[in-house]
């Protein structure tokens, strides 16, 4: 990490270059490899839960009762789902989506309608739904199940032992807690890297400090200094938390930012759009679990310029590699890949431009999965040593049902609410012409402050922005400090009290890790700082992938053994 954070800071346009490379070409070979295993992780799940013998193996001792009441624990996943990522996508993801999805890329509904609708739901569904849960809960389980019914210690080695023995005592061991937390670190930091942009907008709109801000696109977000300065002012505290022992003042955190979040959806609730988000809630429902099989496992691989070439029309074949970038460009519909047409590409007629458009459906189907879908399971893949050793942690004394349908279907149900109620409100505000594109227009972390903006106004609309500035800052030092905390967890064999000296190492790397990329992605004139954290997330968490392909291998073998054993011994005990 010391040597990534090295190489962001002396040759910070190098970096961005040769990241954003790699994870092009990772993303052209494994992006159906990220789709696939995913889709895997949410069945293989889902058959776990619903066999007798695996559903109901208790995760402790034989007797043992839960640790916390189901109120409690149900109260911490919903504390779980309504974290950094849904302040800052609650209105940016159903908005982005209601823009651009497969469907509007195919062609089949014109984006920003309200014929889009469905469509843009059904993915925000499943970015934020089941197969997100379930990454996490992979991870979780094969960590919560070796913890309390072997007595291993929380760290992802202890969950392949099945498959590798004693050898895990040794560099094979080492080398799989090194890709947890280097997927930790990353995972982390494009979470925080989003919190802090956001945090920079909301500042940004109570004080209209322009130094903070970059004013040279259509509509101003974060720059590079006001990044740096609130990511400065967000770890410093973090740090302190976590040095001090204030890091148990986190459940009290925890309680002030629930209490928060249901001011804000109340907010929504009363001057946003209810019945509209509520009745999108269910027909998005139904819709999601209709396409769910389709959408585990229909991964699209990328369309070659020869592909493209071969599938055209006659008339358009000598034009192929003028036509091939912009017909294979996820976001652009056919209008403006006809309005971005020159010279001889634009002189062709109407019907052989549509035909060529159509014939870039393949490659505008794996770009938009890759940038979108695939962005996100990998940064849920390296978010989850982080949530998954949460949920381990709280889920003592359960069974592996209980475990999978309260930590994959309560705290998914809820992303979904809050979604549709946020989200909704921004997307009926501009079909019925009173937001007339300024949401649209915002940029994503800005968005749920335009969308207030548009709600309400006066000392109201002050006092929420306000508040929403501190949730948001509490919701990033709590993500923060339990990060460095995690970190220290599985660097240290399982220990959950490791060293302040440790603590302090930590939280500075990861400020440094930041910190040094958000510098490296804007070096180029126009570019979002974002991109060289992101792209450093998605090659960091493709090695820990395969971690928690094997993890599930483990965990069938371990639950099958398990239940082997314990026939062996009823059948051994003497009869009555």
């Amino acid at each position: 990490m010391v040597l990534l954070v090295l190489w962001a800071l002396v040759w910070p346009g190098n970096a961005n270059s040769v990241l954003g490379s790699v994870n092009s070409t990772l993303l052209q070979g494994f992006n159906s490899f990220y789709i696939i295993i995913v889709g895997f992780f949410a069945f293989f799940l889902f058959v776990l839960a619903a066999l007798p013998q695996t559903g109901r193996r208790l995760m402790g001792t034989p007797g043992e009762k839960p640790e916390f009441s189901n109120f409690s624990w149900f109260s911490m996943m919903f504390g779980a789902g309504l974290g950094v990522g849904l302040m800052v996508f609650a209105t940016a993801e159903p908005m982005g989506l209601w823009g651009s999805n497969p469907l509007t890329v195919a062609g089949e509904v014109t984006g920003n309608t309200e014929g889009a609708l469905k469509s843009a739901y059904r993915y925000t569904f499943l970015h934020y739904g089941f197969h997100a849960w379930s990454i996490y809960v992979v991870t979780g389980l094969s960590l919560a199940y070796y913890a309390y019914t072997r007595d291993m210690p929380l760290t992802i080695r202890s969950a392949l032992t099945p498959l590798f023995g004693q050898h895990l005592n040794g560099y094979i061991g080492h080398i799989v807690d090194v890709l947890g937390v280097v997927a930790t670190i990353l995972g982390v930091s494009v979470t925080i890297g989003f919190g802090v942009s956001q945090f920079i907008d909301g500042v940004y709109a109570i004080t209209g400090m322009d130094w903070m801000m970059n004013t040279t696109g259509d509509a101003p977000k974060p720059g590079t200094v006001g990044l740096i300065a609130g990511l400065v002012v967000i770890m410093t505290m973090s740090i302190i938390s976590a040095v001090s022992g204030v890091g148990r003042g986190i459940k009290y955190l925890s309680n002030l930012n629930l209490v928060l979040s249901l001011i804000l959806l109340l907010t929504f609730v009363i001057f946003g759009s209810f019945l509209f988000a509520m009745t999108t809630y269910a027909t998005a429902l139904v819709d999601y679990i209709l396409h769910f099989a389709q959408m585990s496992f229909g991964a699209y691989g990328p369309q070659s310029a020869d592909a493209f070439a071969a599938a055209l029309p006659t008339e358009a074949k000598a034009l192929a590699g003028e036509l091939y970038k912009g017909a294979t460009g996820p976001w652009g519909s056919l209008e403006s890949f006809q309005k971005g047409l020159t010279g001889a590409a634009a002189a062709l007629p109407a019907d052989v431009q549509k035909a060529a458009y159509e014939a870039g459906n393949a490659g505008r189907q794996f770009n938009w999965q890759s940038a979108w879908t695939t962005f996100y399971w990998a940064w849920w893949i390296a978010f989850s040593p982080f949530v998954g050793l949460f949920l381990a942690r709280i889920s003592k004394g359960r069974t592996v049902r209980e475990f999978i349908l309260g930590c994959v279907f309560a705290p998914a149900l809820v992303c979904f609410a809050w979604m549709t109620v946020l989200g909704g409100s921004a997307i009926d505000l501009e079909l019925t012409g009173g937001a007339n594109g300024a949401i649209i227009g915002a940029s994503n972390t800005a968005k749920l402050f335009v969308t207030l903006g548009q709600m309400i106004s006066g000392g109201f609309l002050q006092a929420i922005t306000i508040m929403c500035v501190v949730l948001i800052m509490t919701f990033l030092v709590t993500s923060a400090d339990s990060g460095i905390l995690v970190m220290n967890t599985i660097m240290s064999g399982g220990e959950q009290h490791a060293g302040i000296k440790h603590r302090i190492v930590w939280g500075v790397i990861l400020t440094l890790v930041i910190g040094t990329l958000l510098i490296a992605g804007g070096t180029t004139t126009g570019a979002d700082p974002m991109e060289a954290l992101k792209s450093a997330m998605i090659i960091g968490a493709l090695p820990f992938t395969v971690v928690m392909g094997l993890m599930c291998v483990s965990l069938a073998k371990a639950l099958y053994r398990d239940e082997l054993r314990d026939k062996h011994e009823l059948s051994e005990q003497p009869a009555e």
